[in-house]
């Protein structure tokens, strides 16, 4: 019955000279989002409208759910396009959607037409009234609530003519690209596809980095973390996952240094390389999954310690979220249940047993003079042998 969508967006609208290429983006996103349905579609922007339009045959629930993942889109609207052939085709028209789109006809409504061509003979108030008045013929068992309507009959008059009364809720936020670019420290947890998918509902394209450790992590262990970018990536566009060999960096910080202080050093090297890799592909920041007071490395003091090793802006989406609240949306994504496979992560093997809650940055820093026989060494090897995956 559909052939077209029209796309509706919320912040974008609010833009000014620019907003324009905000659209375009969106655009760009939504062909990219629709290259994996069946069937062909035209894109187009027009008077502050986006309208996607099959050409070919496609699956409705398909296309809807791809939409449902582009960030921008507010709303998306199956509609019914018509050419004006007159004001009783297009009551013809409207009857005839209605009867198919709602098989009960107890239900109040409200018909709110825009004229956006105003060489249309009848003006928007007078188009509510008459359509309204063909409504109740046709429908007896309906009624006008002007106020709560259960349906919204929009008729929107431009070139052509478009009927919807079903707005279907998108992710919001803005278009992935419009907000610059940012390296996502991702693990096999909860917190951090929450935390990517987060940022990039603000426009932020997301890259990613991943340390392994093995043998102490299993190759099942990178591919939950692979799993888990690829769910992110299906509201992000493709995620370049950077895999550095942690196993011999942490080893030597477990030789060399204080065990309570075991995992702010390792975090904080985790941030260095992180940092490194982010500079050398542009990215304007880094983002973590850390929630306050949530584990003993992510009190106030612990976030500090690892802040002071960067340059560029650590982005922490969660940081107010309680563990409920994750979940919520790590579920919502469609993350948790990959998230809680039992297969560790190197953050999980080498805990102390009783870790340092309130680090002294100036004594941290001391510590880690520990390794400096051999660090910087073993950082170059981790880079030299990353593993680059592009995951889409």
């Amino acid at each position: 019955m559909f052939k077209t969508f029209l796309i509706k967006y919320a912040e974008i609208g609010v833009k000014g000279k620019n907003r324009y290429l905000f659209e375009d983006m969106l655009i760009h996103q939504i062909k990219h989002a629709l290259k994996k349905c069946e069937g062909r579609f035209d894109i187009h922007k027009t008077q502050g409208r986006i309208f996607v339009d099959a050409l070919t045959e496609y699956d409705y629930e398909e296309v809807v759910e791809h939409l449902k993942k582009v960030f921008g889109i507010a709303g998306i609207c199956p509609v019914v396009c018509v050419e004006d052939e007159g004001f009783d085709k297009l009551c013809e028209t409207v009857v005839d959607y209605l009867g198919k789109t709602y098989p009960e006809k107890h239900f109040t409504f409200k018909v709110n037409a825009r004229r956006a061509r105003k060489n249309y003979p009848k003006d928007s108030m007078t188009i509510n009234m008459d359509m309204g008045e063909v409504i109740l013929n046709a429908f007896p068992d309906t009624r006008v609530d002007v106020h709560q309507p259960e349906v919204m009959l929009n008729i929107e008059i431009r070139e052509k003519i478009y009927i919807y009364s079903i707005i279907i809720p998108g992710p919001g936020g803005m278009p992935v690209g419009t907000g610059g670019k940012a390296m996502l420290l991702l693990s096999g947890g909860i917190d951090s596809p929450v935390a990517g998918y987060m940022i990039a509902k603000r426009g932020v394209k997301i890259d990613a980095v991943y340390f392994h450790a093995p043998p102490y992590t299993s190759e099942r262990a990178k591919q939950k973390v692979v799993d888990l970018a690829r769910i992110v990536s299906e509201y992000t566009g493709p995620i370049y996952l950077h895999v550095i060999n942690f196993t011999d960096i942490q080893l030597y910080i477990h030789e060399k240094c204080p065990h309570e202080e075991l995992t702010i050093i390792m975090r904080r090297y985790m941030m260095r390389i992180a940092e490194h890799i982010a500079k050398e592909t542009e990215c304007l920041g880094l983002i973590t999954g850390e929630s306050i007071g949530q584990v003993a490395s992510q009190t106030m003091m612990s976030l500090m310690a690892t802040n002071e090793v960067c340059e560029l802006p650590v982005y922490r989406p969660l940081i107010g979220f309680d563990k409920e609240e994750i979940v919520e949306v790590s579920k919502k994504i469609g993350s948790y249940e990959t998230s809680i496979l039992p297969f560790e992560d190197c953050c999980t093997i080498f805990v102390a047993k009783h870790p340092v809650t309130k680090p002294n940055v100036n004594i941290i820093r001391r510590h880690e003079h520990n390794l400096d026989e051999q660090i910087e060494e073993l950082v170059k090897t981790a880079l030299d042998t990353e593993e680059l995956i592009i995951v889409e």
